[in-house]
This record gives C-alpha cells, structure tokens and sequence, in this order.
C-alpha cells in the first residue's frame, strides 16, 4: 500500500504531538517530520520531499500565509490548513484558500487523542485527499500560468436574460476559489443564484462580503424568509440548511436548522431537492468540486423535474468527488472546464447580446 508523506508544522508542541499521533494512526500516512516555524519547515521541505503539509497560521518569526504565499511560488505542493478558525480568523484562512491551499479544519478544542474518534478521522480524510491532489494541483497550476500568459479579449455581456430562471450552485472542498471563478464572470443583471457551499459557520459572512467586493452581482449571507431576486447571489450560512420555496409569484430562501444531511450542514442536497420541487423548468444546477457525494441524487432530481444540469470537469477540479459523484449517476447535461460554467449560463440564459 503506498503511503503518502507528511510533515506538520505548528509553533505548538502538544499540537505537533497530538497531530503526530492521530495521522500516524492512518495506513496510509507516513508523518515524515515536523516544525515549530516556516523557516524550520522550509528546510525540512527540502530535506524530507513530503506530498503534504498541515499548516498553522499564527508563528513566530513568519505567519503562515506568509510562509504558504512563498511555498506555492517556489515549490507548490498540498497544504491543508489546520489553525484555530474564528470569524476573526475567517478572512486569512479565505486567503489561505486563494494561494493554493486545498482544504481547511480547526484545531480541536482538546487534544485527549480518545475523546476525538470523528476529528480524528475527518483530519485522516482531509490531509489524504490533498495528498491525493497532488497531481490535480499540480496540473491546475500548469493550466493557470498557461492561460495567463494568453491576452484574453473582454466578452460583451448580453442586454437582457430570460425571465423567471434561478440558478443553483453546490460546492465544497476547493469550491470556494471555483465559485468565485463562476461568478466573478457573470454580469450584474444575471438572473439570482443561490449557493450551497461546504464552510464553517463563521466562514460564511467573510466569504460572502469578499464575493461581493469581487463580482458584478450583489452577494447576501442568506437570511431566513429573504426575498430572491434578479442580480443577486445568496450564499447558505455556516450552520443552516438552505432551500428555495416560493410563494405568491416570488421565490424565498428557507433557512433549517435541523440535523446534518450526507455529513454536512448546509448540505447541497437540500437546495437541489428543493429545486426540483418547484415545479418549473426555468432552474440550473451546477455542481462544482468537493469531496464525497453530496447532491448528487439531488441534481438528478433537478434533472428529471426537466431543469438543466452541469458539473464543473474532472480535469479542472481540485476534487472530482461531488461532480464526479453527479455524472455517475447520470444527473448531469455537460460536464464543463470551470473557465467555461460562466459563459455557458451566459449563453442559456441570454436573450440578445450586445454587439
């Protein structure tokens, strides 16, 4: 069985320990070293070749995103951000995200190695996924110098979209950079899109002002009973199942806090069931990259109600899980390059473009 080398780096002792402990305890990681600052994990980089990295924020001598912005230009390779996550810290974990890291988890509020089985387990998962990446990354990075070293033209956006359409989108491990891709290219006048994306609670309010800052379209942190119109995009918070229902002519986002569904809340196969029982043909699901299989019977479901469905392309996925997932069950019409989900919902939805 192939194993894959990590090395962990966090300023705390007992952090390095604890983290030592439980990926050590996986068949298939080998925690190859460790470092209590950047510079000692530069050399140690160089030294030990790992395929991994678990990566703190705050250290001495050079914080993490300083570290992580110098690894990804000189030697890019998986990193998954282990660092205490609080709204205060939400923004430089985005940026973290931004730069080239693959995932994300806070650090546990004991480290008593017995009463954290199910942390355990996710920390396993999310550093062997990222290991696992690596090839994908890799090759996503090659396809990004390549693509921006092509002057691009400025496509004119069209007049005017069908009316009465809503669009939704599902997402979770490196969906937040893909998102942002979608709809950084989408003009202000684009009919509304709601957005089931997998991030902790206290990540939803930095995500959704820092797309806002972004993209064309006004960005919301959805609120229970919001009302859903042309132009606007609404992310589910953190810790609420979202739906869409609509009422009296209007659509309306339903926020539930009830158990998690697949393992997750907000869960992408809430908003997509909820899509298909509109009752209507004018709705777009688009499933992006993530891990596990979330919405995928979902989108199905979207697709068999005659709703139109796409998934973002193994190929520029940084985890074909959740698309993946999608189009082995045949829930999906195109399977899409990510650079092309913004100008194909441009082209379903236009009615006249300017020339």
């Amino acid at each position: 069985m192939h194993k894959y080398r990590v090395l962990i780096v966090d300023d705390s002792e007992l952090m390095r320990h604890f983290l030592q402990q439980v990926l050590s305890s996986h068949p298939q990681l080998d925690v190859v070293g460790t470092a209590e600052d950047p510079y000692q994990a530069r050399e140690q980089v160089k030294l030990l070749n790992p395929d991994v990295l678990t990566l703190d924020i705050e250290m001495p001598k050079m914080n993490g995103i300083s570290f992580l912005r110098n690894l990804m230009r000189l030697r890019p390779m998986p990193v998954v951000m282990i660092s205490t996550l609080t709204e205060k810290g939400a923004p430089e974990t985005l940026t973290a995200l931004e730069l080239g890291a693959l995932d994300y988890i806070a650090k546990p509020a004991t480290t008593d190695v017995s009463k954290l089985t199910d942390y355990a387990a996710e920390v396993c998962q999310k550093v062997l996924n990222a290991a696992k990446s690596k090839e994908a990354m890799l090759r996503l990075i090659a396809n990004d110098k390549q693509a921006a070293a092509i002057p691009t033209k400025k496509v004119a956006h069209p007049h005017l979209f069908k009316p009465g359409y809503i669009i939704a989108i599902g997402a979770s491990t490196g969906g937040t950079e893909a998102i942002k891709r979608v709809v950084c290219d989408l003009p202000a006048n684009m009919p509304p899109i709601v957005i089931t994306q997998h991030i902790p609670a206290m990540f939803a309010t930095s995500f959704a002002k820092r797309l806002d800052s972004m993209c064309e379209m006004t960005v919301y942190e959805a609120q229970d009973q919001q009302k859903i119109e042309s132009g606007c995009i609404y992310l589910a918070p953190g810790d609420k199942h979202m739906s869409v229902e609509k009422k009296a002519g209007h659509y309306y986002c339903r926020l539930h806090n009830t158990e998690p569904v697949n393992r997750h809340k907000p869960s992408v196969e809430v908003l997509f069931n909820s899509i298909a029982e509109l009752e209507t043909t004018k709705a777009i699901g688009v499933m992006l990259t993530g891990m596990g299989a979330d919405g995928a019977q979902a989108l199905l479901n979207m697709k068999l109600a005659g709703q139109t469905t796409m998934a973002q392309d193994e190929k520029t996925s940084v985890v074909w899980g959740m698309p993946g997932a999608a189009y082995k069950v045949g829930a999906t019409d195109d399977l899409l390059p990510l650079q092309q989900i913004a100008p194909a919902l441009i082209r379903l939805l236009a009615i006249a473009v300017t020339k």
